[in-house]
């Protein structure tokens, strides 16, 4: 069987054309896509040949990661199911995560149609629930775990590094559990988009960072979550958390990521370090947008034809200030 999908064929080409997918499986659900969500960070440092795989950074000696079908959310149309599936039925609207493909290095991949489809890797949107806002989902996911890794109480503060999508998320459901959220970033047409509840962007090219969280959190922050992947950001930040306060890290860092540890130690600090997804957080996740607590809309900046998708990549790479989430539209 023959799908359409957006194709990585080298560092930094993208096209747009024809992979093989295998027919399906009793286990496995075939979707019509209609929107599926770029994620900008992952699948850029894919773009780049940063990665080879999830988290795994490339080095020298590696297989070359190219080429590969990149993405792993979008939402459609059921079209047929496996004898085994019972969790959704034909022309029930779903979100889908990784498909398999015939294409490259990798057998799985995001941005495919028709997606061949674990069942385990599908879930029926509530009803009401708009199918392009719920094609992040992943990627809501990613902040809905930045945002419950560490305990927080009502009130306290905590800091986002980072104005891009998991920032947003991440800054969502901390205001949700109760926090003070301070934002910071770089892009104020981002951080003019922070809807979290009695949250403060801090456009850090204004004011330095560390001065910024002194003046509101006055050294009592209790979360420090790290979106933007930068070990020295969240060093310089040490100094505003309390005693047993905690870092989130979910930024990728390559290769450079080390911290001292020793550093934390002084600190009683604990260290988190969220990654990819579960079943139970895709759960908790989708219940939350269904029921409006989590906002992912607002955050929606580009549409493209999946064809054009070449042209979404442009404006991700070259007018990233303004880009925050671009959805692809397959008719």
């Amino acid at each position: 069987m023959q799908g359409r999908a957006v194709r990585f064929v080298d560092a930094n080409q993208v096209d747009w054309g024809i992979v093989e997918v295998p027919e399906p499986g009793p286990d496995d659900v075939v979707v019509d896509v209609r929107y599926s969500w770029i994620s900008p960070g992952t699948e850029g440092s894919f773009l780049r040949g940063e990665r080879t795989a999830g988290d795994t950074p490339y080095e020298p000696g590696d297989p070359w990661p190219f080429p590969r079908v990149p993405g792993y959310q979008k939402t459609g149309v059921v079209r047929s199911v496996g004898e085994r599936v019972t969790n959704v039925a034909v022309g029930d609207w779903v979100f889908g995560s990784v498909s398999r493909v015939q294409y490259g290095l990798d057998a799985m991949g995001g941005h495919v149609s028709p997606a061949v489809t674990p069942q385990d890797q599908i879930w029926k949107l509530p009803e009401g629930l708009s199918p392009e806002a719920a094609s992040g989902l992943v990627l809501v996911q990613v902040g809905y775990n930045c945002g419950t890794r560490a305990p927080v109480s009502i009130g306290e503060w905590a800091v986002v590094i980072g104005d891009g999508l998991v920032g947003h998320w991440a800054a969502q459901t901390l205001a949700w559990r109760g926090a003070r959220v301070i934002m910071l970033g770089h892009h104020a047409p981002r951080l003019e988009r922070l809807v979290a509840a009695g949250s403060v962007a801090v456009n850090t090219t204004d004011e330095p960072a560390l001065e910024a969280v002194q003046r509101l959190a006055q050294g009592k922050v209790a979360v420090l979550v790290d979106t933007a992947g930068s070990v020295p950001a969240v060093e310089a930040l040490l100094p505003t958390l309390k005693h047993n306060g905690h870092i989130v890290s979910a930024g990728f860092c390559g290769t450079e990521g080390r911290i001292d540890i020793q550093k934390l130690r002084l600190g009683e600090i604990a260290l988190h370090c969220p990654s990819g997804w579960t079943r139970k957080r895709m759960d908790e996740t989708l219940a939350l947008l269904g029921s409006g607590w989590l906002d992912t809309e607002s955050l929606i900046t580009h549409r493209f034809p999946a064809e054009r998708v070449a042209e979404a990549w442009q404006q991700i790479v070259l007018h990233r200030t303004e880009t925050l989430g671009v959805i692809l539209t397959w008719e």
